[in-house]
């Protein structure tokens, strides 16, 4: 299947990536415009939203990039008439903000639980919050509404062995916001899903605070081969793996499925108790 996305705009939330390679917002940006869509590149890193859109203009594609952060509602405000204005609707939006902080609930310091809540969770809010009218419009003019994507994890169904609090309450409570998101406005043809991702090697799994520490003494290198043990295929899953589920879910092939929590995992989840 080709141009899945055709003649639609896309929003991608965390489309820069947190070091070199490819994470998850940036493979979905790219996939989403080489299947058509014209895609606005959002990152609070403005040269890695830059390196994102280039990469798109660079396979003929179209793109915008721009700077926000999606924790600050005058950001969000801004990014989503900034799409509108350059690209005249939103047809997709994609959630891809996430940082996980290691430390449970004793030892963690209020502040970061703050942070990343913001970060995680209040970002997929504020997003949702003002791109859901652009597609309210869209359906009472033309009966099109849209898709919302949020980037979840598996860690908000499991205990993955790592105990980091505040992903797994931010992400468990993305899944049920996207679940109650997506009663509400299926009348309005506005679909909300959520993929979960499993262990990927991604840089943001790389960077993320006290992660290699706790898995391996600080070793990234040991840190990628227990986690490739970990899966039941045998090794992690990559960005690409996320940004396929997103397109799916993006694109008018699943026209009838709203409020799905999609685990991309490679089984792994069938193992934890």
């Amino acid at each position: 299947m080709h141009r899945r996305l055709e003649n639609k705009v896309a929003i991608v939330v965390g489309a820069g990536s947190a070091g070199p390679g490819w994470g998850n917002g940036k493979a979905a940006a790219v996939l989403f415009a080489r299947q058509g869509a014209k895609v606005f590149c959002v990152d609070i890193n403005a040269e890695a939203a830059k390196e994102t859109a280039e990469i798109i203009r660079s396979e003929s594609g179209e793109a915008e990039a721009m700077r926000a952060d999606v924790s600050k509602h005058d950001d969000i405000k801004k990014m989503v008439e900034a799409c509108v204005e350059r690209y005249g609707r939103i047809d997709v939006l994609d959630n891809n903000v996430g940082v996980a902080h290691v430390g449970g609930v004793v030892d963690l310091p209020e502040e970061d639980w703050d942070r990343v809540f913001d970060i995680n969770l209040k970002s997929c809010y504020l997003s949702m919050k003002h791109v859901i009218p652009v597609m309210e419009k869209q359906y009472e003019e033309s009966g099109t509404g849209g898709a919302i994507v949020n980037i979840s994890s598996i860690a908000s169904i499991r205990y993955t062995g790592v105990p980091y609090a505040t992903y797994y309450a931010t992400k468990a409570a993305m899944n049920h916001l996207t679940k109650t998101t997506a009663v509400q406005y299926a009348p309005k043809h506005i679909r909300v899903n959520a993929v979960l991702p499993g262990l990927m090697k991604t840089p943001m799994v790389e960077k993320a605070v006290g992660l290699a520490e706790e898995y391996a003494g600080g070793d990234v290198e040991e840190m990628w081969k227990v986690r490739d043990a970990q899966c039941p295929m045998g090794h992690m899953g990559d960005a690409w793996d996320v940004a396929h589920a997103a397109l799916f879910l993006a694109s008018d092939e699943s026209k009838y499925v709203t409020g799905l929590d999609l685990v991309v995992d490679g089984g792994i989840t069938l193992k934890y108790s």
